[in-house]
């Protein structure tokens, strides 16, 4: 695919012909344009040619239709697809600048997003996938590796969690990466974009972002612990008004597990391969607002919090107090992760 807006004749009888054109900024797996058609100003955004580029374009044209479903708008319409080129065609939304407690919003919009999803969606977008034995076995080698004491019983504790997450229930349509930019702050509301990872899982994985620090995302906040609460009872308020239930899961469960994801510490491009948790004693690296090191201290410490009255992650509990201050002892000038979005 060349770099020029390819807008067919399919698109063109659907929805007339574009008139100007300009390209925005976007992630390398895309290309998106602010175009002009009659009536409206929309945006267009391709798929980039890849190796998973097809995959990317069905979740994101699932995950829009699933979405569409909220009562309350939620995400950007999707006004027309392209499969031929990889290419969605959707409504534009005038982003303004968040407020200081933009996550209570944000926690209430993801929540309407989370609960679009309904049990005849299995099959139509692929199941979230959790950490793994070899990321437990990752996470306490950088224990040893930082010479923080490994309790016994510690990989059993760990080995259960990734089972519990593992049989987690599927109930909700997952962003995929919900982070800060893929939230358009609207007058209508917030509404997401960019569904290219979309899954089916449980919500808390993604209401774990807040405390956990974003973790899929360049962008790392850490807010006060009373508007973290406000925003998780917004969260759960929201969902109980669209389904009638309470979310199933567990939060610190959901929190525990990005901890172990050494994924999580590298942007999309470097996922899938090396032993990221394995570089953290040798080298930092800078990825967004925060660098690797200071990511995994603040998740160590979020980690270290939620699971000193959790019955099963008791051993889990002492040792990220542990490799949290091993981490400040050895690196003493590592920094609190930003408290405010750029």
């Amino acid at each position: 695919m060349g770099s020029r807006l390819v807008f067919g004749d399919a698109l063109r009888a659907e929805l007339g012909s574009p008139g100007r054109s300009r390209r925005l900024e976007s992630s390398p797996r895309s290309r998106v344009w602010h175009v002009e058609l009659p009536g409206a100003p929309v945006v267009v955004k391709q798929l980039v040619e890849g190796p998973d580029a097809d995959e990317r374009y069905a979740r994101e044209v699932a995950a829009q239709r699933i979405a569409a479903r909220a009562e309350i708008p939620v995400a950007a319409g999707l006004l027309a697809a392209d499969a031929g080129e990889r290419m969605l065609v959707l409504e534009h939304l005038e982003h303004r600048r968040p407020s200081g407690e933009w996550i209570v919003g944000y926690a209430t919009a993801l929540a309407r997003l989370h609960a679009t999803a309904r049990p005849e969606d299995a099959g139509s977008l692929p199941r979230w996938r959790g950490p793994s034995r070899a990321d437990v076995e990752s996470f306490l080698g950088l224990a040893e590796s930082l010479k923080a004491p490994v309790p016994a019983g510690v990989s059993d504790e760990l080995q259960a969690l990734v089972s519990r997450l593992d049989r987690a229930p599927a109930n909700a349509l997952l962003h995929g990466d919900p982070c800060q930019g893929n939230d358009l702050h609207t007058p209508a509301g917030i509404k997401f974009i960019d569904f290219e990872q979309a899954s089916l899982g449980n919500g808390l994985m993604e209401l774990a972002y807040l405390r956990i620090g974003f973790p899929t995302c360049w962008c790392v906040t850490s807010a006060s612990a009373p508007l973290l609460e406000r925003a998780e009872r917004a969260y759960r308020t929201a969902w109980r008004a669209v389904t009638g239930s309470d979310p199933e899961g567990d939060l610190t469960d959901a929190c525990t597990g990005w901890l172990l994801r050494g994924d999580a510490l590298v942007e999309r491009a470097h996922r899938e391969g090396a032993d990221h948790l394995a570089r953290i004693p040798h080298q930092d690296w800078e990825w967004g607002t925060a660098t690797a090191r200071q990511r995994l201290a603040h998740r160590l410490s979020v980690v270290s919090r939620l699971t000193a009255a959790h019955p099963s992650l008791t051993r889990v509990h002492t040792l990220t107090a542990d490799m949290r201050r091993h981490m400040l002892t050895r690196w003493p000038t590592l920094q609190p992760v930003p408290a405010e979005r750029p």
